[in-house]
């Protein structure tokens, strides 16, 4: 079965919306893993939008699954991963200013980068992962950088998937196959939701984890945690 990590930085952005501590990101994460998921993520950025540094840390005796934190290794994300060291973390190439996550690493241009970052977190006893696209040059590139795992970005699957065309599929199956042969982990994330996750995991083979948060969250609004969490569950089996 491939394992649901709830990505919970929403709930940090409602939170810091009005100041205080409602909802209470600790509790939700407590009660998250109670319903089942069995990884939590979070994605701190420098500006500390959503997800705050003192988060990270607080939420590190709460975690009693699988902790996933994301980031750009800049010096501060690392000192704070090899701080904590949670149970995986993932290098994601974003830049201060975007929104949200929006291309995964070129694997070739910063081989050498990726390999001593690695490097660096694999000696802590941090499981690795990179974020990233279908290319499979890029794949190839992937595992000489010494990373235990890739998370495929599936954000082109997903638009796609939505206007009907399920073939968009095929590069993340190929990029799969690929990995395994490498003897590369396989995740997954990025705009995956309750209509699209079932199609996604059947044609991925050996795909470990996905990692969810603003649909989980958004469908949760209508459905409830418990019920979402269940039914994502249910789709992943």
């Amino acid at each position: 079965m491939t394992k649901l990590s709830v990505n919970i930085n929403k709930i940090a952005t409602l939170r810091n919306s009005r100041g205080g501590n409602v909802p209470n990101l600790l509790k939700v994460a407590k009660d998250i893993q109670e319903f089942g998921a069995e990884g939590i993520t979070i994605h701190p950025r420098p500006d500390e939008r959503h997800i705050r540094y003192k988060d990270a840390y607080d939420l590190k005796p709460i975690v009693v699954t699988e902790y996933n934190i994301e980031g750009n290794p800049i010096q501060n994300f690392v000192d704070l991963v090899l701080k904590i060291k949670p149970t995986q973390v993932t290098l994601v190439p974003d830049g201060e200013d975007v929104l949200t996550s929006n291309a995964g690493w070129n694997t070739i241009k910063y081989q050498s980068y990726l390999q001593e970052i690695i490097s660096e977190f694999k000696n802590a006893g941090v499981r690795t992962s990179i974020f990233i696209e279908t290319d499979l040059k890029l794949i190839e590139a992937a595992a000489k950088t010494g990373t235990d795992r890739i998370e495929l970005y599936t954000e082109e699957f997903a638009s796609q998937f939505e206007l009907g065309n399920i073939d968009a599929v095929k590069p993340y199956t190929e990029a799969a196959i690929l990995a395994n042969e490498l003897g590369l982990g396989i995740n997954a994330g990025h705009d995956l939701n309750l209509e699209n996750i079932r199609f996604f995991k059947e044609n991925i083979p050996d795909l470990a984890e996905v990692s969810i948060g603003h649909a989980l969250i958004s469908e949760s609004l209508y459905l409830g945690f418990q019920n979402v969490v269940s039914m994502y569950l249910n789709k992943l089996k």
